[in-house]
């Protein structure tokens, strides 16, 4: 019930500031192509955020790849639409024997440890969706998970992001997760 209340007010935040797909953008040249979804809203954080698990043993998009000297597996769990928004889950487990360094590749400088870097690239309309944000800068905080610097062998790590959703008539997207690669066509739900 908490997180449906602070999911629906930050959806009208962000509907009032325009920064939803298909409202004006302010500051931009008007050729930007880009929706920008990194909403600077005064809307204050919510006490807790609960984390979106994922479902265990299901992916809908997966891959194994080598970061460094680490293998990893990844797989997307999850990408569903909740009305304005749409709700991203993976996760990273380290399969390899050495642990894994994750720095900064999935973050933006002024979020933090956070996976705010991640996009949802919409290629039908030509838009990328950024890390919905809360609050302003510099106490803006991401709809978005913290991360592990380091990963030990065996270790899985849950993630999730949220964004302003797609058009309805939009049914897949390719997801950027950045060193983790571009998953092509993952289905919304």
């Amino acid at each position: 019930m908490r997180r449906t209340l602070a999911l629906a007010v930050l959806a009208a935040a962000l509907t009032g500031c325009g920064m939803l797909p298909g409202q004006p953008q302010s500051g931009g040249s008007g050729e930007e192509k880009q929706a920008v979804t990194t909403a600077a809203t005064t809307v204050p954080p919510p006490k807790e955020q609960a984390t979106a698990q994922p479902e265990q043993g299901k992916a809908i998009a997966q891959r194994k790849l080598k970061s460094g000297k680490t293998e990893l597996e990844v797989k997307i769990t999850g990408l569903k639409r909740e009305g304005k928004l749409a709700t991203l889950t993976w996760t990273v487990t380290n399969v390899g024997s050495e642990n894994w360094e994750m720095t900064s590749s999935m973050g933006m400088d002024d979020m933090g440890l956070t996976v705010a870097g991640v996009n949802l690239v919409d290629t039908a309309n030509g838009k990328i969706y950024r890390v919905a944000r809360t609050g302003t800068y510099p106490r803006s905080k991401c709809l978005c998970s913290d991360y592990e610097v380091y990963t030990d062998p065996g270790e899985m790590l849950s993630h999730h992001a949220t964004f302003a959703a797609p058009p309805q008539d939009v049914t897949k997207v390719n997801v950027d997760l950045r060193v983790l690669g571009v998953f092509t066509d993952v289905p919304i739900s």
